[in-house]
């Protein structure tokens, strides 16, 4: 920078060089840049750690003895002098506070570049460290090494990606030894440009039934890191994904109040239910397999966007499976249009049966005229049933009955004639009924 644009850009809270500088770039070049100091405060965020900062730099066609030094201590005023530089470009010195030396060890500085900065597109380079036996500890060498990936995978074309290279990507950002199960890699262009890159695990997490377990969605802004346990990215009953979603509009600066509120961020979210959703229903049509593999890890956490979900759930409820007496297998097979497709002749309802175990409920003695009419009956025994059925009362215009309740409707169950028969057998036996009650009505 020359003494002018130093000035400009340094000595004004809130001005962005970095916005100015992509607003003067052409359509493509805007697009491809990958520039994330946009809101005049990040450079000021030096002062939360730094009793003062130095800011040395030459522009490339200015003379060496054109270089500029800018000096403050952070509190409204700062120094502006000529030095001489051989090499462009600029030099940022921190004077760390002493409440804040732990910035200074190497490995500090290394996991808060790796969490934040991982991947963004330049390398920063940090001296190598190599214990030293004599002193007992490390010593910084004069060779460098890059701290950062520098890669990006999401922001790749999917052609240009390997699955070996997804499955890799996975095990060494969520820290799993097992691949993936399956994932789902989109990139949505338009008036809100963000990248969902979403993996479903082979297995569940040791901690999916705590509810308060942050989830392992990590949100990035233009490849820098901004957080990791924010709900509003995605609900609670798809808590099992692991996944990054990184935005090109999203302020770097955003809090989780900010998140609550942003329309960016409800849009993100509505449209990375719907990605999974999506993926989960094409599994289970062309892998059934496989997608019975993620129902046993993840099925009774699914049925929680029964009662959650009210915009999603028929596509939920889609993807439920049950035991069943069409089988009496304990495995949960059975989608709800399967049981639809084997529906007798007018028959109007969906039948389950609540207990709180499988063999409790195949034994029920409520299923005996049901397996004598050979009408199929879903066996349910997870402890999430019961509250999931409060909320899903019909699918396909067919209610769901259960047959242990006083209430149950018997037309599905007996055919006409017998109908006739309970009929007939009813006014046969109303003589008798009347007397009984005249005789007792006198007593």
């Amino acid at each position: 920078m020359s003494s002018k644009e130093v000035v400009d850009n340094l000595g004004t809270i809130a001005k962005s060089g970095t916005k100015d500088f992509i607003k003067n770039l052409s359509g493509d070049q805007q697009k491809d840049a990958c520039l994330i100091g946009q809101f005049g405060v990040g450079f000021y965020s030096a002062f939360i750690v730094s009793d003062k900062v130095k800011v040395i730099s030459r522009r490339a066609d200015l003379p060496i003895d054109q270089a500029v030094c800018w000096t403050s201590d952070g509190l409204g005023e700062f120094t502006v002098v000529n030095l001489e530089r051989e090499d462009r470009g600029t030099e940022i010195i921190l004077h760390i506070r002493n409440d804040f030396s732990d910035l200074l060890s190497g490995w500090k500085l290394r996991e808060i570049i790796r969490k934040y900065s991982d991947h963004i597109s330049l390398p920063i380079l940090m001296c190598k460290e190599e214990w030293d036996e004599k002193v007992g500890k490390q010593i910084k060498t004069n060779d460098l090494e890059s701290v950062n990936q520098s890669n990006a995978l999401w922001t790749r074309q999917k052609s240009e990606i390997t699955e070996e290279q997804y499955k890799e990507f996975y095990k060494l950002v969520f820290h799993d030894f097992e691949d993936p199960l399956i994932w789902t890699h989109n990139k949505i262009e338009g008036s809100n440009e963000y990248t969902q890159l979403f993996y479903i695990p082979k297995h569940s997490q040791f901690d999916i039934w705590d509810r308060e377990k942050s989830n392992s969605i990590k949100l990035y802004v233009r490849r820098v890191f901004i957080m990791d346990d924010s709900d509003q990215l995605l609900p609670r009953y798809l808590r099992f994904i692991r996944g990054i979603i990184d935005s090109a509009d999203i302020d770097l600066n955003v809090s989780r109040e900010i998140l609550q509120e942003s329309r960016e961020v409800n849009s993100i979210r509505d449209s990375s239910v719907k990605r999974i959703l999506n993926l989960l229903d094409d599994i289970s049509s062309k892998d059934n397999d496989k997608y019975l593999i993620f129902w046993n890890q993840f099925g009774q956490i699914l049925k929680e966007g029964i009662g959650e979900d009210f915009s999603n759930q028929e596509r939920i409820a889609k993807l439920l499976r049950f035991s069943s007496t069409h089988n009496n297998d304990k495995d949960q097979k059975i989608s709800l249009n399967d049981y639809i497709s084997r529906l007798k002749p007018n028959q109007n309802n969906i039948y389950y049966i609540t207990s709180d175990s499988f063999e409790n409920a195949i034994s029920s003695p409520h299923l005996e005229i049901f397996r004598k009419k050979g009408i199929e009956v879903l066996l349910l025994s997870d402890r999430i049933d019961e509250w999931m059925l409060s909320s899903l009362r019909s699918f396909e215009n067919k209610s769901l009955v259960s047959i242990a309740k006083d209430n149950l409707n018997s037309e599905d169950i007996t055919d006409v004639e017998e109908r006739k028969d309970l009929t007939s057998s009813s006014e046969s036996l109303k003589p008798m009924i009347d007397r009984l009650y005249k005789s007792l009505s006198k007593t």
